[in-house]
C-alpha cells in the first residue's frame, strides 16, 4: 500500500522545479537583452512548432528579411540594414523563444513522469498543474506582446511588454515557492503573527516595482534622464504630465522613470524598516532574520546597479545585471515570505 501514497515532501521533484526557475531567470535576462538590442520585431511570425527551426538556406533568410522589411521598425528606423545586422537582432529573438519552448519541456515531461510515478506530494499537484497552464498562456502573450509592433508602432505596446514580464515573473516567484514546499514538507500549524500578512504585502512591493521597471524598458525611459537624483536638473520632472492620464501612467518617459525612482525610494525604505524590525523581534526564528539581512543586501545592490545603468544610459551588460537582479530581488523576498510563513 505504501507504494501507491505520496510522500509530502520531495527533494527530486524540489530540484527539479528548481531548475525550472533557474531557466525562467535566464530567460527574463535574454529578454532584456532583445529589448536592448531591438531584437523583439524580427521574427514576423508565430509558429509554435515549426519555429524552433530557423531559416535554413539563402532564400529561407531572404523571406524571412523580406518579412522584416514589411513592418514600421524596419521603414522608420532600420532602413538599410544589411542582411547581417538583421540576423544579429534575429538570432537574438529566436534564441529567447526557443530557451522559451525549452522551459516548456523542462517543466512538462518531468511533470509527468513525476505525476506518474507519484513522486509530487498530493499538495501540489494542482500548483504544478496552474504552473504548466500558466506557462502556455505565456507564449500566447508573448506573441500578443509582439504583435503590438508590427503594423502601427516602432516597438511592441510598453503595457503589454509589462504583462509579458509581469506574468514571468509571477512564474518564477510561484515555481520557486513550490520548490521550497516540496524540498521543506507540509508546514506545522503556523502562529499567528503579522509577519505572515507584512512578508507577503513586501512580496507584492517588490512585484510592483519590478512592473514600473518594465514599463521604463517599455518605453526606453532608461536612456533619458540621466542624471541622478535629480531628472534633469529637477527633483519633479517638467515634462511629467502625458497626453491624458494613461498616456502619463504607461508611456511618458518622464512619469514612467519617475514613478520607478519613487518606487525604488520607498521599497529601501520599507526594506530599512523591515529589517530593523526583524532585527529587534524576539519571536521572529533565526532563519526567517537571516532571509530578512539577504533581503536587505540584495536591495542594496539593486538600486546601485539601477542608478549606475541609468547614470551610463545603460549599456547592454549593466541593463541586463539591472534586470537580473530585479529576479534575484523577488526571490530574496520570495523566501523571506516563505520563511515567515512556516514560522
Amino acid at each position: 500500500m505504501t507504494s501507491f501514497l505520496r510522500s509530502d515532501r520531495s527533494t527530486p521533484v524540489a530540484i527539479w522545479l528548481a531548475i525550472v526557475a533557474v531557466l525562467i531567470l535566464a530567460m527574463v535576462v535574454v529578454g532584456g537583452a532583445t529589448r536592448l538590442t531591438g531584437s523583439g520585431l524580427s521574427i514576423t511570425e508565430w509558429q509554435p512548432i515549426m519555429g524552433a527551426l530557423p531559416p535554413m538556406g539563402d532564400a529561407a533568410w531572404a523571406e524571412a528579411f523580406a518579412k522584416y522589411r514589411e513592418i514600421p521598425q524596419y521603414k522608420l528606423v532600420n532602413a538599410g540594414m544589411t542582411m547581417d545586422e538583421f540576423k544579429f537582432i534575429f538570432w537574438w529573438e529566436w534564441g529567447h523563444r526557443l530557451l522559451g519552448r525549452l522551459i516548456g519541456l523542462v517543466f512538462a515531461v518531468p511533470f509527468v513522469v513525476f505525476l506518474v510515478s507519484r513522486q509530487i506530494p498530493k499538495r501540489l499537484v494542482w500548483r504544478c498543474v496552474g504552473l504548466l497552464v500558466l506557462g502556455g498562456m505565456q507564449g500566447v502573450i508573448g506573441w500578443w506582446m509582439v504583435a503590438s509592433g508590427l503594423s502601427e508602432r516602432v516597438s511592441v505596446a510598453p503595457e503589454r511588454l509589462t504583462v509579458h514580464l509581469g506574468m514571468a515573473l509571477a512564474l518564477f516567484v510561484m515555481t520557486v515557492w513550490t520548490a521550497l514546499e516540496a524540498w521543506a514538507g507540509k508546514p506545522r500549524q503556523p502562529s499567528d503573527t503579522p509577519w505572515r500578512t507584512w512578508a507577503l504585502v513586501f512580496l507584492g512591493a517588490v512585484f510592483f516595482q519590478c512592473l514600473l521597471g518594465a514599463l521604463v524598458a517599455g518605453t526606453d525611459a532608461g536612456f533619458a534622464y540621466n542624471d541622478w537624483p535629480l531628472m534633469a536638473g529637477q527633483v519633479f520632472p517638467r515634462d511629467y504630465a502625458g497626453d491624458g492620464l494613461w498616456q502619463t501612467l504607461a508611456h511618458n518617459q518622464a512619469s514612467v522613470q519617475f514613478h520607478h525612482r519613487v518606487g525604488g525610494y520607498l521599497l529601501a525604505l520599507a526594506t530599512a524598516v523591515l529589517a530593523a524590525f526583524a532585527y529587534r523581534d524576539r519571536v521572529l526564528p533565526r532563519e526567517a532574520k537571516q532571509a530578512a539581512w539577504i533581503l536587505t543586501g540584495v536591495v542594496v545592490l539593486q538600486i546601485l546597479l539601477g542608478i549606475a545603468a541609468l547614470m551610463l544610459v545603460v549599456p547592454l551588460w549593466l541593463g541586463l545585471l539591472h534586470q537580473a537582479g530585479a529576479v534575484f530581488l523577488l526571490a530574496a523576498a520570495t523566501l523571506f515570505a516563505w520563511r515567515v510563513r512556516r514560522s
